[in-house]
C-alpha cells in the first residue's frame, strides 16, 4: 500500500480528480464559520454547506458535488478537543473528502465507485475491506438489505466481510426531525499487529470493536427518510448521498504509517516543536501527547486565523484563544 508518490496533497487530488470523471463538480472547502447557520459554533462536517439543499431549502446548478472540506470539532456534540494526543487519530481541525449526490445516483453508484477508488486507484487490499450495513435493532425501520446486495456484488469482496450494525453505528440523522437515512461504513483490517488490547482476556478484534485493529475510512450515507418524530418516518420525495472520508486517516493508510500524526500532513508540525523543545527523537516518542497536542493545536489555530477568527473573550474567539492557550 505504501507508495513514495502517495503525499498528502496528491491523495487530495487523486480523490477529487476521480469523481471530476464520475461527473462531480468541484467544490471548494467553505469557511470553517458556517456562513448563515446559527446552529453551529464551526464547521463540523462536509455536509454543513450542502445542508440547506438536504432540507430542500435550496438548489445547487449540479447535481453531483466532490470536495475536501475544512472542519473544526471543539464544541457541542461534535467535540474533539479532549480526545486529541491519546490517541493517533483525533484532531480538532481536520480535513473531510467527500462526495455528494442531490437526487442524482443513490446507493448503486456510490457503493461502486467507493469500492473502485480503494482497490483499483489505491490498490488497498479487498481482503482487507470490510462494509456494514444498517440493520435496526428495534426493528422499526427497514433493514438495509438494498445496500448488502450491492456490496456483495462488488469484485473480490468476501461477502462474509459484509456485516449488519444498528443505530448507533449505522443510521444517520441531521436533528431530531428531518433528513436521515441507513450508512455503510468502509473499515480496513490493518492486521493483527495493530491490535492494543491483545493481552486482555477474551478480547476480540473486530469491526467497530474496542482495539485499533480495525479503522473505519469512509462512511456513505443514504439520505432516504425525514423523520417527523421518534417513531415516525416518510420517504423523501427525493434521495441523496453524502459521503465522508477522513483525509487524515486515508493518508495514514497510503503513506503506510501508524498514526496520523506521522503522515506529511502532522510530522513536520512534530519536528518544528522538537526543534523549539531541543528533544532526541527517542524523547519525542517518549512524549508522543503533549507533542501531539502542540501540533494539532497549533495547526486549528492557525487554520482559524486564516478565516478570520482570532483570539478573543466570547464565541468563536474564544475557542480559538483556548486552543492557542
Amino acid at each position: 500500500m505504501k507508495s513514495p508518490s502517495f503525499t498528502g496533497a496528491a491523495i487530495r487530488q487523486t480523490f477529487i480528480d476521480f469523481f471530476s470523471s464520475k461527473g462531480h463538480t468541484f467544490v471548494p472547502s467553505s469557511s470553517l464559520v458556517p456562513g448563515g447557520d446559527q446552529t453551529l459554533l464551526f464547521t463540523n462536517a462536509g455536509m454543513v454547506q450542502f445542508k440547506d439543499v438536504f432540507l430542500g431549502t435550496d438548489r445547487r446548478p449540479y447535481t453531483r458535488a466532490a470536495n475536501s472540506q475544512k472542519c473544526l470539532r471543539v464544541a457541542g456534540k461534535h467535540n474533539d478537543l479532549d480526545d486529541v494526543g491519546r490517541d493517533d487519530t483525533h484532531h480538532t481541525f481536520f480535513e473531510m473528502l467527500g462526495n455528494w449526490s442531490f437526487g442524482d445516483y443513490y446507493k448503486k453508484e456510490a457503493i461502486a465507485w467507493a469500492w473502485e477508488l480503494l482497490t483499483e486507484v489505491w490498490n488497498l487490499p479487498k481482503e482487507r475491506l470490510y462494509a456494514t450495513c444498517f440493520q435496526d435493532e428495534k426493528g422499526q425501520i427497514e433493514r438495509d438489505e438494498e445496500a448488502a446486495i450491492i456490496w456483495r456484488q462488488q469484485p473480490g469482496i468476501d461477502p462474509s466481510h459484509v456485516l449488519y450494525f444498528g443505530r448507533k453505528d449505522n443510521f444517520w440523522e441531521m436533528a431530531d426531525t428531518g433528513p436521515c437515512g441507513p450508512c455503510s461504513e468502509i473499515h480496513l483490517d490493518r492486521g493483527p499487529e495493530y491490535c492494543n488490547l491483545r493481552d486482555v482476556e477474551g478480547h476480540i478484534c473486530q469491526v467497530n470493536g474496542d482495539c485499533k485493529r480495525f479503522l473505519e475510512l469512509w462512511n456513505l450515507v443514504f439520505i432516504q427518510y425525514n423523520r417527523l418524530s421518534p417513531t415516525a418516518l416518510e420517504p423523501l420525495p427525493q434521495k441523496h448521498v453524502d459521503t465522508g472520508m477522513g483525509f487524515e486517516r486515508i493518508v495514514s493508510v497510503l503513506q503506510g504509517v501508524d498514526s496520523n500524526y506521522r503522515t506529511d500532513l502532522l510530522m513536520p508540525l512534530m519536528k518544528t516543536v522538537q526543534s523549539m523543545t531541543g528533544h532526541s527523537d527517542e524523547e519525542r516518542e517518549a512524549n508522543l501527547t503533549p507533542y501531539r497536542v502542540r501540533s494539532d493545536h497549533a495547526r486549528a489555530a492557525a487554520f482559524l486565523i486564516a478565516d478570520g477568527v482570532v483570539p478573543g473573550n466570547t464565541g468563536r474567539n474564544y475557542v480559538c484563544r483556548m486552543i492557542i492557550r
